[in-house]
């Protein structure tokens, strides 16, 4: 599976994972069409969230550490609010859809 952004073509695994990660914007956006999400400010700041993570641990959290961080940033943060953003599961599809690789495991450490 590919998805092509600017022109270029990022691969995908079968499930529709990046294999490497990509920090550009249009990535997003073009992941995010690809999974019928339309993005608001609140999808971008659980991508920004997801991004720091990656970045500081090489992978994303699992659902449990991620409603804890994003709790710690916006305090009405609650299971509800994770999945009516990223339906499928905010620990799955959120990275999916940040232009992350597939996380770990059960959704991440």
């Amino acid at each position: 599976m590919m998805y092509n952004v600017n022109g270029v073509d990022l691969e995908a695994d079968e499930q529709g994972y990046l294999l490497e990660p990509v920090f550009d914007d249009e990535a997003v956006r073009v992941i995010a069409a690809a999974e019928q999400i339309t993005l608001t400010d609140a999808h971008w700041e659980v991508i920004n969230y997801l991004r720091d993570q990656y970045r500081e641990h090489g992978h994303t959290p699992n659902f449990r550490a991620m409603l804890k961080g994003m709790a710690e940033i916006r305090p009405e943060v609650d299971s509800k609010y994770l999945y009516d953003l990223f339906p499928i599961g905010p620990a799955k599809q959120g990275p999916k859809v940040a232009a992350l690789p597939q996380p770990l495991g059960k959704g991440g450490y």
